[in-house]
């Protein structure tokens, strides 16, 4: 395991799903970690999701230190006021923010197969207010703090909906854009010495996904994906990877696929297996029930980026 020790990261959005998963992570090696969300207190309800103090809870079980901070991400004054709050405790210092505060899981997966016109008129705001928007706003911020320092790691949870159609169209169009956010930003920020990338987890078995799988209409192997998928953690794996690493700047903005850091620096998920790749011939065979031929090909045989790149028939 890496060490973070003395470091200070913001994760955004950690009541649940993979902003927990990565929290959970960046605590255990060693990181003070401010984590924001809507829902400080358990609801207590039996239903899905988390709070705050529960997953500051299972941080601190772990040895870690943990700061919950009651935030919605589409309230700007909310999101100067949380690093505000980081700027006094830490004496200016912030090492790591993590751009992952998203609201719009229950409302995609419940308009999937709907064209764009049938679907309600506040789905873009609903995508990408929290998203796309917070993202912004809290990279704002976080320069403000990590410029003078001259040092820093920005990171933008996104997806390979930036690459190609997914769910709906304000989906993939805020995923490409945290995408290019992550490049034009890290443009500016390189003279800084300030890095920003954007990670792309795969197939994540979050509370959600896991708890509402079977009333979506996924067809059969994106199903299959995510039951053999990603653990929450495995993203926070990855990008505990990322802030230890001496060399960040060479990665600075660039797109990254958890399990191409998995195999970069050698880490598996908390289960011991290395999830699918999309990128893995092999993988890809299985996925498409061809598992006498994937029996063949070795491992280390990937789909270039440029090949995946042209998928995009955008030229």
């Amino acid at each position: 395991m890496v060490s973070l020790e003395g470091k200070v990261c913001i994760v955004t959005g950690a009541t649940r799903g993979i902003g927990k998963g990565i929290a959970l992570q960046l605590g255990q090696a060693g990181a003070t970690v401010y984590i924001t969300g809507r829902t400080l207190e358990p609801k207590n309800d039996g239903s899905v999701g988390g709070s705050l103090k529960e997953t500051a809870c299972e941080i601190e079980s772990r040895g870690g230190k943990c700061i919950p901070v009651k935030c919605d991400h589409s309230d700007q004054n909310q999101i100067k006021k949380l690093f505000e709050q980081v700027k006094s405790e830490q004496n200016g210092r912030l090492d790591v923010l993590v751009n992952n505060a998203y609201s719009a899981v229950t409302a995609i997966m419940s308009n999937i197969g709907k064209p764009f016109w049938e679907q309600p008129d506040d789905m873009w705001d609903t995508v990408n207010t929290v998203g796309l928007r917070g993202h912004f706003l809290a990279a704002i911020e976080a320069a403000k703090l990590m410029v003078p320092a001259k040092q820093g790691l920005i990171v933008n949870v996104s997806s390979a909906g930036g690459l190609r159609y997914l769910f709906n169209v304000p989906y993939g169009v805020g995923k490409e854009a945290c995408d290019r956010m992550a490049a034009d930003c890290a443009f500016e920020l390189r003279k800084h010495n300030i890095a920003f990338v954007s990670i792309w987890p795969g197939a994540v078995q979050t509370e959600t996904l896991m708890d509402k799988i079977n009333d979506f209409t996924f067809d059969r192997q994106i199903k299959n994906a995510v039951v053999n998928g990603e653990t929450i953690e495995f993203p926070g794996i990855a990008i505990a990877h990322l802030a230890a690493d001496q060399n960040i700047m060479k990665k600075t903005g660039r797109i990254f696929l958890t399990v191409d850091l998995a195999d970069e620096y050698g880490f598996k998920d908390i289960n011991g297996q290395v999830p699918p790749s999309y990128r893995r011939v092999k993988d890809l065979l299985k996925m498409v029930n061809r598992t006498w031929l994937a029996a063949c090909i070795p491992g280390f045989i990937k789909v270039p980026f440029w090949l995946i790149s042209c998928a995009t028939h955008k030229f």
